[in-house]
């Protein structure tokens, strides 16, 4: 190996981690297969809260959506500035039921926020309708109109990255 070659290789080695995925293979099949996340927003000392869920989701462009009730928790958090969540990919049934099941799912760290923009609701709700084909004609419409009287909030969650 040239001098040159060497530098360049040795320069590459800290570049190779940036790019690589930052979630692992069973992460991402479970955002591609499972039915449901839960999730539970971060407090400001890194701690989860009280408030943890199922919920239906969309996942798009490296991006996972969530329609829910206007006053939920979720929603609350993102408000208050704690847009840092966890959520545990795969379907082990209703959380409460699930005696803690769900924490031995893939887990994912990802940063909430809000969906306002009408365009970007448009766009996504093909996801939740080819996911939830079944449910699709009953809550695709609650889902639309509750965006738009105010009744339901879209969040989005970015920034995945996977957890051990």
């Amino acid at each position: 190996m040239r001098r040159r070659q060497l530098l360049i290789a040795t320069l590459a080695i800290p570049v190779i981690p940036a790019i690589a995925k930052t979630l692992t293979v069973a992460a991402s099949d479970g955002l591609s297969e499972s039915r449901l996340v839960y999730l539970t927003p971060l407090k400001s000392d890194g701690g989860e809260s009280a408030c943890q869920g199922e919920v239906w989701f969309a996942y798009a462009k490296d991006t996972i959506y969530v329609n829910t009730q206007a006053d939920a928790w979720r929603v609350e958090a993102i408000r208050k500035g704690l847009a840092d969540t966890r959520m545990w990919v795969g379907d082990v049934g209703m959380w409460r039921q699930a005696d803690g099941a769900y924490k031995k799912l893939p887990k994912i760290r990802a940063s909430g926020s809000i969906v306002e923009d009408s365009g970007e609701w448009d766009a996504v709700f093909p996801a939740f309708g080819e996911k939830y084909s079944d449910e699709w004609p009953t809550w695709g419409p609650r889902f639309k109109n509750g965006l738009e009287n105010g009744s339901r909030t879209l969040l989005k969650y970015t920034s995945l990255r996977s957890e051990t």
